[in-house]
């Protein structure tokens, strides 16, 4: 069997293995793989692994031994599920891998939101604090989350394991989610515009579909308090970068922490890369070597259920 994967760097840059996949057949491995070599590469290929290379309709076509796709990532946009179906090609993604990593991430840039430890640090380093007349020092204010609302867009596994850290740090709780997955102690459930009107914190947890695109929008954000921050660690697309730009500049909400952007990697001329109070992570949230190693054997995983038959984690 032909395995091929298109572009493995950023989920194994050299400090994982790809042994696990490599057990089921012949593996090549490309760093990057652009669109127009993708046949080039793959045109022989029985499974193909992409994390973000897309795999469109006219591409699926030009792979006429293709049998399975497995995503590197729990997302599954990059590929045409619909033209994958149809040329009998299975698709599989890899669910809850990064969702320890992504938790983290959430209060990181939370934390250095409200703690400024960057700041702090950089000011001692500087000779701030040798020189200060008291024995402490702070810029700015120094915001406790205790007792504050968290609001959570989406409430998955992601935004379940978020909610636990928030509720560990003394936070009430809202969530909207698209099921009704039963109750959670401690969480009450609101719709998407009391979330964004009542809380002190909103962590968005959604995917990007046609219903979230652009969710965080110039109203939504008129409706936050003004000390209240936006956190995103889902997708770029579900924010109006612009309108949170104007938002931040204008001081009409307090500080924004995003893993990622609409474009990756941004153009400059990317209104949030000089906003006001925004700190950008350049999409890391998921990638933890724990996270990458997981990913890579549930991969392994995969391709095994498919092979024996019973493929799993099947998105089409």
């Amino acid at each position: 069997m032909n395995i091929v994967v298109l572009d493995g760097y950023t989920t194994n840059p050299g400090d994982c293995s790809w042994d696990s996949v490599a057990e089921f057949g012949s593996l090549e491995v490309f760093d990057r793989t652009a669109v127009q070599e993708i046949q080039r590469r793959a045109g022989n290929a029985e499974v193909v692994l992409t994390n973000k290379t897309p795999l469109s309709a006219e591409i699926l076509a030009e792979l006429p031994h293709l049998k399975l796709i497995c995503v590197l990532a729990t997302g599954v946009n990059v590929v045409d599920l619909e033209a994958a179906g149809a040329c009998g090609v299975t698709v599989c993604n890899v669910p809850g891998y990064s969702t320890p990593n992504v938790a983290q991430a959430v209060f990181a840039l939370l934390l250095e939101l409200t703690n400024q430890t960057a700041l702090h640090a950089a000011e001692v380093r500087a000779g701030a604090w040798s020189s200060c007349p008291d024995f402490c020092f702070w810029r700015g204010e120094l915001v406790e989350l205790d007792g504050r609302t968290l609001g959570l867009i989406g409430y998955g596994a992601i935004g379940q394991a978020v909610a636990a850290v928030g509720q560990a740090l003394g936070m009430n709780v809202l969530a909207a989610r698209r099921k009704n997955s039963g109750s959670s102690a401690g969480v009450t459930y609101a719709d998407v515009d009391t979330i964004f009107r009542e809380s002190d914190v909103v962590s968005l947890h959604c995917p990007l579909t046609s219903e979230t695109k652009e969710l965080v929008n110039a109203a939504r954000l008129a409706a936050m308090k003004s000390t209240a921050y936006l956190i995103n660690t889902s997708r770029g697309g579900v924010i109006h970068e612009q309108d949170l730009a104007d938002a931040l500049n204008e001081e009409r909400i307090a500080g924004a922490g995003l893993d990622v952007l609409s474009v990756e990697p941004p153009p400059a001329s990317n209104p949030l890369l000089s906003a006001k109070n925004c700190l950008i992570t350049p999409h890391i949230a998921w990638a933890s070597r724990a996270a990458r190693q997981r990913l890579i054997a549930a991969t392994s995983e995969n391709i095994r259920g498919f092979l024996n038959g019973l493929p799993q984690n099947v998105v089409a």
